[in-house]
C-alpha cells in the first residue's frame, strides 16, 4: 500500500467508536428555549421512524411532579391535540414523583421500536419529516417548543443537546466508584500483562475494542473457552481501511470455535465507530488506550496507558455498556457480516525496554465516562476545574477550536501550567507540527504558561497512541476516547477518570519521562513522584523501584 494513502487512511481512523441499543437510560431534562422548569418538557421526538408509513411516531415528554398531563396539549402548525383526550384510559400519567412520558399514535407499534412505555395520543398529531415545530400548551400559553429540521430516518430528536442520535443510542449516566486499589501499566513495558489477565479467567471475559488481531490474545480467549469460560466479544466491524487479513482470520477462529463474535456496523449502526477498548475478566475490569493487536497491548510499538480495577460498578457499568452495545441490530453475528473488507496487514515487531513496570496504587475515586452518552461535559469539567497544572498526551488533536482544546487554553489564560505531548508518527507529524506552532503562537502573544511538544520515543517505544490527560497531578482520565469532535460525539468510547495522587502521579511520570526524552536514564519511580510531591529527597531514600525514562 503507498504511504501516502497510508496516510489518508490512518489520519482519518483517529476518531475510532460506534452507538446505542435498546434498553437506553431517560433522556436528562436540560434547558432549550420556552422551557419552565416547573411545567413539563419536549425531551424527545421520532418524526421518521423507519417503517413504513412513519409507522411508531412518537413524543417524549419530562413531567414534573404532580404535573397534571390532562391539562396541556400538544400542536404544530395544523393541529392542536389534548392530552386529555386519550380515549378511556384518560390522560398518560407520569411515574410516581414525576418522570417521564411517551405519547405515539401507535403505542402498540412504537413499543416495539424502543425500551420506551408509550402511551396512546390522537392520531392526528403526525410529525413532519422535513421539518417542524411542536409546541407544549397549558390553555393558550406555550409552556416549551421544539423546531427541528429536516428528520433523519430512524433517528430521534433530542430536545435537550438539539442533536440527532439513532433510535437506541443509549444514554448511560456517570457510573462512580469509591476508593480501591487499582492497577496502573504502560505499554510497550508490560507486553504480557493484559494476556496474564485474560489467563487467570474462571468464569468470563467480554472483550470489547476497535480491532482484534493479535494471535496471543485469541489464544488466550480459545484457551478461556476450553476450560468453561464464557467468553464473548464485540469489534468494530468496518475500521478506516478495512480489516486487516490477520484481524479478519481472528475472528473466523474465535467464531470457529463456537465462541460469539459480533462486530459493530451494518446499516442500523448508532455509532460511527465501535472504538472502545476494555475487558470485563471475572470481578475486574481492564480499560486501555490500545487495540487488542500487536502493535498495541501486544507492546511491539505504542506507547499506552492501562488500568485494572476490581471496583464492583465500574465491573458492572462495563458490563452493562457491554451488554447494551452487543445486545441491539447493529451487533452482526461475525458470521453474517456481509460488508467486509479485508486489507493488508500493518508489521508491528518492535523490541523494547521495561522502564515502567505495572504497579499497584490507591484511588480515591473512579468514574466510568461513555462516549457519546456523557464523557464530553465530564472532561470539560475536568479541565474547566484545574487550578495548577494540566498534561495532555494525544495521538493528536483534531482542530483548533475543539472544545476540549479551548477549555485547556482557557486554563493557561488562568495561569494553569499546561504541556501538549503529540504524536510525532509519520501519518501525524505534519499536522501536529502544525498545531504546535499555532500553539506556541498563542503562548507567546498571550503569555500563556503553555508548551507544546512532539514525542521523541529514542527507543524506549515507536510511537504514541496513548490518550490520557492528568489535571493538578491529583486526577487522570485514561481510555480510548482520541481529542476530536467524532470521537466524542460520534463513537462509542470509554474512559476512566480517577483521582488520587498515587494513580495520578504514576502516569506523570510516564508523561515526564516522555516529555523530557532522558534518553534511557535510569530514575527511581519514587523520585518520579516525589518531583510531584516536592519530598525528592525523603523519597530517593526509601524507593527500590527503578524505571527508565
Amino acid at each position: 500500500m503507498l504511504p501516502v494513502l497510508i496516510a489518508a487512511v490512518l489520519v482519518a481512523s483517529l476518531g475510532g467508536g460506534a452507538a446505542a441499543p435498546v434498553g437506553s437510560q431517560p433522556v436528562v431534562p436540560g434547558s432549550h428555549p420556552g422551557s419552565v422548569d416547573s411545567q413539563p418538557r419536549i425531551v424527545e421526538l421520532y418524526p421518521n421512524p423507519a417503517a413504513h408509513g412513519d409507522d411508531g411516531e412518537f413524543v417524549r415528554l419530562w413531567v414534573p411532579p404532580e404535573a397534571d398531563l390532562g391539562a396541556y396539549a400538544l400542536a404544530d402548525d395544523r393541529v392542536r391535540v389534548p392530552l386529555a383526550t386519550n380515549g378511556s384510559e384518560g390522560p398518560p400519567q407520569p411515574p410516581p414523583g414525576g418522570g417521564y412520558v411517551t405519547l405515539s399514535t401507535q403505542p402498540n407499534l412504537t413499543a416495539t421500536l424502543t425500551d420506551r412505555r408509550p402511551s396512546g395520543i390522537d392520531d392526528r398529531l403526525q410529525l413532519a419529516n422535513g421539518g417542524d415545530q411542536l409546541r407544549l400548551l397549558r390553555g393558550g400559553t406555550v409552556v416549551d417548543e421544539v423546531t427541528y429540521d429536516r428528520a433523519p430516518e430512524g433517528e430521534v430528536y433530542n430536545a435537550t443537546t438539539g442533536r440527532w442520535q439513532p433510535l437506541a443510542a443509549t444514554d448511560r449516566p456517570v457510573v462512580t466508584a469509591g476508593n480501591a486499589t487499582v492497577e496502573a501499566f504502560v505499554l510497550p513495558d508490560e507486553p504480557d500483562r493484559t494476556l496474564e489477565v485474560l489467563r487467570s479467567a474462571e468464569r468470563r471475559i467480554l472483550l470489547a475494542g476497535y480491532t482484534l488481531s493479535s494471535q496471543r490474545v485469541v489464544d488466550a480467549l480459545l484457551a478461556a473457552d476450553r476450560r468453561g469460560v464464557s467468553v464473548e466479544v464485540l469489534v468494530e466491524g468496518s475500521p478506516v481501511g478495512g480489516l486487516s487479513e490477520t484481524a479478519a482470520a481472528a475472528l473466523d477462529e474465535l467464531a470457529a470455535a463456537g465462541i460469539p463474535v459480533r462486530v459493530s456496523g451494518g446499516e442500523r449502526a448508532r455509532y460511527r465507530y465501535h472504538h472502545a477498548k476494555y475487558a470485563v475478566v471475572d470481578d475486574r475490569a481492564l480499560v486501555t488506550t490500545e487495540n487488542w493487536k500487536p502493535s498495541g497491548v501486544g507492546g511491539r510499538s505504542s506507547r499506552g496507558w492501562a488500568v485494572l480495577t476490581p471496583q464492583d460498578r465500574i465491573v458492572s457499568g462495563l458490563v452493562k455498556t457491554f451488554r447494551a452495545d452487543a445486545g441491539w441490530v447493529d451487533a452482526i453475528p461475525w458470521t453474517e457480516y456481509e460488508s467486509r473488507t479485508v486489507v493488508e496487514d500493518e508489521p508491528a515487531s518492535g523490541e523494547y525496554p521495561t522502564a515502567f513496570d505495572a504497579r499497584s496504587v490507591p484511588v480515591e475515586r473512579t468514574r466510568l465516562l461513555v462516549t457519546p452518552d456523557n464523557a464530553e461535559g465530564e472532561l470539560i469539567g475536568l479541565l474547566d476545574g484545574a487550578e495548577e497544572s494540566i498534561a495532555i498526551k494525544q495521538v493528536r488533536i483534531g482542530s483548533r477550536d475543539f472544545r476540549l482544546l479551548e477549555a485547556t487554553l482557557d486554563a493557561a489564560e488562568r495561569g494553569v501550567q499546561v504541556r501538549i505531548l503529540l504524536s510525532s508518527a509519520w501519518y501525524v507529524r505534519d499536522e501536529n507540527e502544525q498545531l504546535a506552532a499555532w500553539l506556541r503562537e498563542q503562548a507567546e502573544t498571550g503569555d500563556l504558561p503553555l508548551s507544546v511538544r512532539l514525542a521523541d520515543p529514542d527507543g524506549d517505544f515507536q510511537k504514541i497512541h496513548a490518550k490520557g490527560v492528568i489535571v493538578d497531578g491529583e486526577t487522570v482520565a485514561v481510555g480510548s476516547a482520541n481529542w476530536n469532535a467524532n470521537s466524542l460525539q460520534e463513537n462509542r468510547e470509554v474512559v476512566l477518570m480517577l483521582e488520587g495522587e498515587a494513580i495520578a502521579g504514576y502516569f506523570s511520570a510516564v508523561f515526564d519521562a516522555d516529555w523530557d526524552d532522558r534518553g534511557g536514564q535510569r530514575l527511581p519511580l519514587g523520585l518520579a513522584l516525589a518531583v510531584l510531591a516536592g519530598a525528592v529527597l525523603a523519597v530517593l531514600v526509601a524507593a527500590r523501584l527503578t524505571f527508565e525514562g
